[in-house]
């Protein structure tokens, strides 16, 4: 071909190309547009009897019968989703989505839905929701209708990948959910899964459900009673089998230190009297959702810290985050103070207590 000849118009893509998978077959006017196919036409096309319906304002779907469970979600963050604009002359092809541009600006699924995606088994099947969370900037103008809920934050978190759907990350996921929950039960099971089942931290879910102002409520209050216990238990344990699988000395478990015939220092989940090492799991998890009740109780912890150095005791202070996502690394800083304690002035004596 000449360099110089022109190259011939692009042109809408015939709808027969599309590929038959749900989000495929879901496409919003705009993307219609892009295939030639006016909104007059579109709407013929819906008309009672038509091969076409609309699923929610501005979204169709290409085929009759009831809507599959991905094709729902499609609709959903297409509806949510903030398009953009479209160079000039080059059609809209969905298929052709990719990193650079990601077919769902500023919407996310979120709630029940989300942790569904994620692998809840306590959650319900999609199938089941009657509506669907879908998570955008406050100030979006949007409205809540059919199968989509919208739901607004100030700040938009970065999502996940589940499926092939964008999803919140599961502490917001969480939050949204509950918001919607009054079923004691459900909530109790559901903030364990996420615990038990390794997808965050117990803190992460407590901030969250304190930033959405849920932690007046009674049913809430008592599920994260019992969703710290079990964090907690979760965290002694891989502190237990962090020691065993990375050959560290056997601490002792659990103590209360206080000076000779004077006050109690403070209590520690592992303590090593010979080399005079202690590690203290941190699993704050501020109740009330203010910033002063966090730093009262990272001071306390600071405190404790500073008075244990004092007296010649090194403190190993380990989030239970760290101990899941990198408990090798755990291992290692604990055995370098052990081994740092021949170097340093021995410390004072302490009385070790069970506690």
């Amino acid at each position: 071909m000449n360099p110089n000849t022109p190259l011939p118009p692009a042109t809408p893509r015939p709808l027969r190309h599309l590929s038959h998978d749900g989000r495929r077959r879901v496409l919003t006017a705009a993307q219609l547009r892009s295939h030639g196919v006016s909104p007059a036409e579109a709407a013929e096309q819906c008309r009672p009897g038509g091969p076409w319906q609309q699923l929610l304002p501005g979204v169709f779907m290409l085929h009759q019968g009831p809507p599959t469970s991905e094709e729902r979600l499609h609709a959903v963050l297409l509806y949510a989703a903030r398009e953009l604009p479209e160079p000039a002359g080059v059609p809209v092809q969905p298929e052709a989505d990719g990193p650079h541009r990601p077919m769902y600006q500023e919407a996310m699924i979120t709630g029940l839905a989300a942790l569904t995606l994620h692998g809840f088994t306590a959650a319900p099947a999609l199938s089941s929701l009657e509506r669907i969370d879908v998570l955008v900037p406050r100030l979006r103008r949007l409205r809540s209708t059919g199968c989509a809920h919208v739901v607004r934050t100030g700040c938009l978190p970065a999502p996940e990948q589940a499926t092939g759907v964008p999803v919140a990350p599961v502490p917001r996921a969480l939050a949204d959910a509950v918001a919607g929950l009054t079923d004691a039960g459900t909530v109790r099971r559901l903030l364990s899964e996420a615990v038990r089942g390794g997808h965050c931290e117990p803190a992460s879910v407590v901030r969250e459900l304190n930033h959405a102002k849920l932690l007046s409520r009674p049913h809430v209050v008592d599920a994260v009673d019992s969703l710290l216990a079990e964090g907690r238990a979760i965290a002694e344990d891989r502190l237990y089998r962090m020691v065993v699988e990375y050959g560290l000395p056997d601490p002792v478990w659990n103590v209360d230190l206080r000076l000779p015939g004077g006050p109690h220092l403070g209590g520690l989940d592992a303590y090593w009297p010979e080399q005079a090492v202690a590690v203290e799991l941190d699993t704050r998890a501020p109740r009330q959702g203010h910033r002063q009740d966090d730093d009262a109780l990272w001071s306390e912890y600071a405190r404790k810290r500073e008075h244990l150095e004092r007296l010649g005791i090194t403190v190993v202070h380990i989030t239970p985050k760290k101990l899941r996502d990198a408990m090798e690394q755990q291992a290692t800083v604990v055995r370098t103070a052990l081994m740092a304690s021949g170097d340093r002035d021995p410390a004072a004596y302490v009385v070790v207590l069970p506690r």
